[in-house]
């Protein structure tokens, strides 16, 4: 991902459509950020599970690509739970049980399936919802996640390409909006603009 001379969002990006066979089920804004909270949970879990997956079959790299993507899921679920408990305080969040995991590939395959469903689908139908009911913190909340789950997917796919030639790259983790880098050829964040030397290497 590009680094602009703004930090994208909304008001000057193009690719916050929602797709036209939206499997999103779309409520109040209360309601997507609980919806939101539970994917992210159940896309940690399941990265948590590819991960030890992954190392097992002897894919570090991926292995140590699954584990970033897991801990950018957890930026995110804070983030969407900050403002879940200031709406609701009672709110508990849910608790997911590991899914079945099978070859390395197709963990690649099934991670960058997921992250396209919510950067292409959940997260636009979650944004355009709060845009109608005027809730910018929570724009800003799904902007964030829905712009880095793209890279995630990018991620994935690359890694499944080149699942038989890996490298010794590592993956540099934002801890502000969950944004993943490949390698070290980077100065910020393209998503947030945090800078490099804040990131969690992977």
């Amino acid at each position: 991902m590009k680094v602009r001379a703004q930090i994208p969002g909304v008001k000057n990006a193009t690719n916050f459509n929602v797709v036209a066979d939206s499997k999103t089920p779309v409520g109040s804004t209360l309601e997507n950020l609980k919806a939101a909270i539970a994917g992210e949970t159940a896309a940690y879990t399941k990265y948590m599970t590819f991960a030890k997956a992954a190392r097992e079959q002897g894919y570090e790299q991926a292995a140590r690509l699954f584990e970033a993507t897991a801990a950018a899921e957890l930026i995110h679920i804070d983030l969407e739970y900050t403002l879940v408990a200031q709406m609701d305080p009672d709110y508990e969040k849910p608790a997911v049980q590991a899914p079945a995991s099978y070859s390395c590939d197709l963990n690649l395959i099934s991670g960058a399936n997921g992250e396209i469903y919510e950067t292409s689908d959940m997260y636009p139908a979650f944004i355009k919802k709060a845009q109608e009911e005027g809730n910018n913190k929570a724009v800003a909340v799904f902007t964030r996640a829905k712009l880095a789950e793209a890279v995630h997917a990018e991620l994935y796919l690359g890694a499944y390409n080149d699942l038989d030639a890996p490298d010794d790259d590592r993956f540099h983790l934002c801890p502000v909006c969950g944004y993943i880098h490949k390698g070290e050829d980077f100065e910020k964040c393209p998503i947030c603009f945090r800078l490099k030397d804040s990131f969690t290497a992977y």
